[in-house]
């Protein structure tokens, strides 16, 4: 059996134990009270009141007297690193969450031109028969995101962009005339998500939502794509959709909180 780990002359005791004391707080914790904060660090009662007074001093938490509680303050501590992300690296984490939970594999695009481009992927098994991966471009008009994008853009710009793309069939189910797929995304502009079926190719359905930025404005897609095979219409929608609506909104409040745009897609 290993040992303790020697971490030497350059570990700060002091600095560890002051951060297990701020993370002794959480969402089941949001208050405590001394002795509280002393059982769940393993502190003694005199240290764990230093630690907090000290952090109160610093404004990163507040006190009644009785109960301690972390201030909002305390955000800037991941400021600095969540704001030097970008937006797939901000993402990848909350798709790796949506993947164990739904069991699919889930992306993130963006609009160039009249593709998608694959930004960000978290993959379970392979379903379709070109391999996807960061950097791979799909015609945006027969896919789940690409419909997305396309519906979030500006009516000017949408008609720019259709009128410089071949609606080219894949599959049977495509659509390929520029009043149908017109009319497919006022749907999806209407009900804030888009469903392919079987159009980029045969057995692959997805669903996707879009991911805005602080000013509204849709900067990239996220979908989750399954084997129709496996999943129906109807699964999809009442199975799928909510868990991927959850993680856009959590990758939004992250995009929210540090200001990172649409363009921030590589360092």
């Amino acid at each position: 059996m290993d040992g303790p780990v020697d971490r030497g002359s350059d570990h700060v005791q002091s600095l560890a134990r002051g951060l297990s004391v701020i993370r002794a707080f959480g969402a089941a914790t949001p208050e405590l009270t001394l002795s509280e904060v002393a059982r769940a660090t393993g502190l003694t009662r005199a240290a764990a009141r230093r630690f907090l007074l000290t952090l109160v001093d610093l404004g990163y938490v507040r006190t009644d007297g009785r109960l301690f509680a972390l201030s909002p303050r305390v955000l800037e501590l991941g400021y600095a690193y969540l704001s030097g992300l970008s937006l797939p690296e901000m993402a990848e984490p909350h798709l790796a969450r949506l993947v164990a939970e739904v069991r699919e594999s889930a992306s993130m695009a963006v609009l160039d031109g009249g593709d998608i481009v694959y930004v960000a992927r978290v993959a379970t098994t392979r379903i379709m028969r070109v391999s996807i991966d960061i950097g791979t471009r799909f015609p945006a008009h027969c896919t789940s995101m690409g419909r997305v994008l396309l519906a979030g853009l500006p009516a000017g710009e949408l008609d720019a962009r259709l009128g410089r793309a071949g609606l080219r069939g894949f599959t049977a189910r495509t659509l390929t005339t520029p009043s149908a797929l017109r009319a497919e995304l006022d749907r999806v502009r209407s009900q804030g998500w888009a469903m392919v079926d079987q159009e980029l190719e045969e057995g692959l359905r997805s669903v996707a939502v879009p991911v805005r930025d602080r000013s509204g404005r849709v900067v990239a897609a996220m979908n989750i794509s399954s084997h129709a095979s496996q999943t129906t219409v109807e699964s999809v929608r009442s199975d799928l959709l909510p868990p991927l609506l959850a993680a856009a909104a959590r990758v939004e409040a992250d995009l929210h909180a540090t200001g990172v745009t649409g363009t921030a897609f590589s360092r």
